[in-house]
């Protein structure tokens, strides 16, 4: 297999999860702009999860949020997935929405608050069950606005007893998966801040438990390629939560503030042997302002840009100029790869797929967004408002 063939070969193999509540109102905590045709209900989500995947065909599988995503029969939305051509991805849990989780939820100082907060994993793990989804995903908006508010040592211990009772509930062939996030809603302190504490508990749960890099979730500056090295190197980097960010955490299409970093971020996941690894490729964004399908189609067309131009990477002659010193010599071998244009490559792998080689055009031609907006009226839209 010649090298371009290998490049296409791997593109061809891609899997980019979506979120399901991207399909839904979003967007801050100042205000959410609704949109005609929105979902309203799960179901309307997978449908529109569905139109995703025909048109990238690489989008095989959609998170649901609980209790946004909350039905009567998740047996019945398993289903309903699968008869649209996608299937049910990670469970996300909510323990930061319920007023009682005003002062933390698995690290609140009360132990009944504290149970009902595991009760509400251990319901997600139910859930997985029912839908065949493999990875619970834990956010914990858990922390302290101010010094003394509550002792930091004994919230890390309630947190690891937390996450232990669930751990253990896991079936074969399921993870938990453990996301960090540098501050907010908690600005003293937050009790999974970064990846460091995320790991420390996830290696003494046990291989069940993985670590989720969210790209919005970091100081400025951080060097999140090098976070995404070291946790394949341990065997515990999970998956990633994509999306881009200015400022702070601002849920923006990935790819869309900082493509290079994106690429540098990918060219770790190829060299660490990720790409062909468990390593699950979530999205988690909020389209406010923009159209969701097309937001989310150009946002899965991003990470194959830079996939595919992480794939570009010469290897050996990048191994060479780091052994000889080569300091400039090394960085003109990724910087040849990253000004690769890989559009027609992508372009030409779709069409090997039986896909329109442009899904953002094949989208616009279907006549999809019209049809929602003329059938979906009334109801409720799906949403978490603002």
């Amino acid at each position: 297999m010649t090298e371009l063939a290998a490049v296409k070969a791997a593109l061809k193999t891609q899997a980019v999860e979506t979120p399901s509540w991207a399909y839904g109102n979003s967007g801050t905590r100042f205000k959410v702009f609704a949109q005609a045709g929105v979902p309203r209900d799960p179901f309307e989500k997978l449908d529109d999860a569905a139109k995703v995947h025909e048109f990238t065909g690489v989008a095989p599988t959609v998170a649901l949020h609980i209790p946004w995503d909350k039905v009567e029969d998740y047996a019945a939305l398993a289903e309903h997935a699968k008869a649209r051509g996608v299937r049910i991805g990670a469970i996300n849990s909510n323990t930061f929405q319920d007023d009682d989780y005003r002062l933390g939820s698995i690290c609140h100082p009360d132990a009944a608050v504290r149970k009902k907060a595991v009760g509400h994993l251990l319901e997600c793990v139910d859930i997985m069950d029912a839908t065949g989804s493999q990875d619970l995903k834990l956010w914990f908006a858990d922390g302290t606005n101010y010094p003394g508010q509550d002792d930091v040592r004994s919230r890390q211990d309630r947190l690891a007893e937390g996450l232990a009772e669930v751990y253990e509930r896991l079936g074969e062939g399921q993870r938990m998966l453990l996301e960090y996030k540098l501050f907010e809603p908690a600005f003293y302190t937050t009790d999974v801040p970064d990846w460091g504490t995320a790991y420390a508990h996830c290696l003494k749960l046990g291989d069940k438990a993985q670590v989720v890099v969210d790209t919005g979730h970091h100081a400025p500056g951080t060097n999140i390629e090098f976070i995404v090295a070291t946790l394949l190197r341990e065997g515990k980097l999970g998956g990633f939560d994509f999306n881009s960010r200015f400022y702070a955490d601002d849920d923006l299409m990935v790819g869309a503030a900082d493509p290079f970093q994106l690429f540098r971020i990918m060219y770790e996941v190829v060299r660490g042997g990720g790409f062909t690894s468990d390593v699950a490729f979530m999205l988690d964004q909020c389209h406010n302002i923009e159209a969701k399908i097309p937001a989310i189609i150009r946002s899965v067309m991003n990470v194959q840009e830079a996939t595919a131009k992480a794939l570009l990477v010469d290897a050996e002659a990048l191994a060479a100029a780091q052994a000889s010193g080569d300091v400039l010599g090394a960085n003109a071998v990724l910087m040849d790869a990253y000004d690769s244009d890989v559009r027609p490559l992508l372009r030409e792998v779709r069409q090997e797929m039986g896909l329109a080689p442009d899904p953002m055009a094949a989208y616009r031609g279907c006549g999809w967004a019209e049809k929602v907006v003329a059938e979906r009226v009334g109801g409720q839209q799906a949403g978490w408002g603002a």
